[in-house]
């Protein structure tokens, strides 16, 4: 088994933070607000254990410097105005938004309780004003900004099925970086000879229906992109693929412990880790405005030989030995 570290500045963002004007009052227990899009049971492994241990790592303690709120949106998007406006009544000192969804209602909601976020693509998303200069009061990390990620994943499809001629990619057909990440997948799959097929889904019903639509057209393999909504969903697409004996592809490694076949995709848990060091900045006074947004430049790729048994899959021993991680 193998890690590597997963967050860095990009390029020249390496700069110095900017100092806090004023450090939280001495005493105060800080509220962090946080907003999943799915049910409880369904976050993602280490967002929140990638932030307390970053926290305790700076020195806070749980209940004694900060609690978390979080709250729970039940794969429903409509409850996120009234989720973020008990988030406001309750005067939190930040909110902590991961994914598209999350991030726009808390934009909506609040101009002026600091955004700590991580997506795909904060600045291609329309949450920013620039990487260095984030303006307003969202700042973060992005996960997949600028990887060459479509591409990357119809490659390792055409690795572990021979022959292979049709993907199915399932993506957020209401997030705006999962569109993008659809249009690059349309092109990378034209310049190696594979049909891309889209299945969009915006909530649990659709994403049923996408299913359905992937059974009945036969696809050799399937790209589940790294949204958070389908994260949230992530127990229904790995009963599918499991049933149907899907070779599938993730840009998520979340996927990974509940028996996903492969991941390459960055570390939600080194993210959020880091993450705590936004958090810390803003209770010591920065403006997330002025924290520049980070960008995962480092991805791991995972395999899971104890999944590819079960499918009938032979995983090639080129694929196996570029893996960072391979669960036996």
């Amino acid at each position: 088994m193998r890690r590597r570290e997963f967050i860095t500045l990009a390029g020249s963002l390496a700069v110095a933070w900017p100092l806090a004007a004023r450090a939280q009052q001495p005493g105060k227990v800080a509220r962090l607000g946080y907003i999943w899009i799915g049910p409880r049971d369904s976050a993602e492994h280490s967002t929140l254990d990638g932030l307390r241990q970053g926290l305790r790592e700076l020195g806070y303690a749980e209940r004694k410097d900060f609690i978390i709120e979080d709250r729970y949106a039940d794969s429903k998007p409509e409850r996120l105005a009234d989720i973020v406006a008990e988030l406001v009544r309750l005067k939190v000192d930040l909110i902590l938004s991961p994914g598209n969804l999350v991030v726009q209602a808390a934009m909506e909601g609040t101009s002026t309780i600091p955004i700590i976020a991580t997506t795909p693509d904060l600045l291609a998303s329309g949450f920013i004003a620039s990487l260095a200069h984030p303006g307003g009061n969202v700042t973060g990390i992005s996960l997949t900004a600028g990887a060459e990620l479509s591409q990357k994943w119809l490659e390792i499809a055409q690795e572990i099925v021979a022959n292979l001629t049709k993907v199915g990619v399932l993506w957020n057909s209401s997030s705006s970086s999962s569109a993008a990440y659809m249009e690059r997948m349309r092109e990378a799959g034209s310049a190696l000879g594979i049909r891309v097929e889209s299945f969009g889904a915006r909530n649990p019903e659709e994403l049923d229906r996408a299913l359905s639509a992937i059974e009945a057209g036969s696809v050799g393999a399937l790209i589940v992109e790294s949204d958070a909504g389908l994260v949230s969903n992530r127990a229904k697409i790995l009963a599918f693929v499991a049933k149907h004996r899907v070779p599938a592809i993730y840009g998520n490694q979340d996927y990974m412990p509940d028996g996903g076949l492969i991941a390459y995709a960055t570390s939600i848990a080194e993210t959020w880790h880091r993450l705590a060091t936004y958090v810390d900045r803003v209770l010591k006074g920065a403006k997330p405005g002025d924290l520049p947004v980070e960008q995962a430049t480092n991805f791991a790729l995972i395999v899971n030989l104890r999944t590819a048994k079960a499918l009938g899959l032979n995983i090639p021993n080129t694929l196996i030995g570029r893996a960072d991680e391979v669960i036996e």
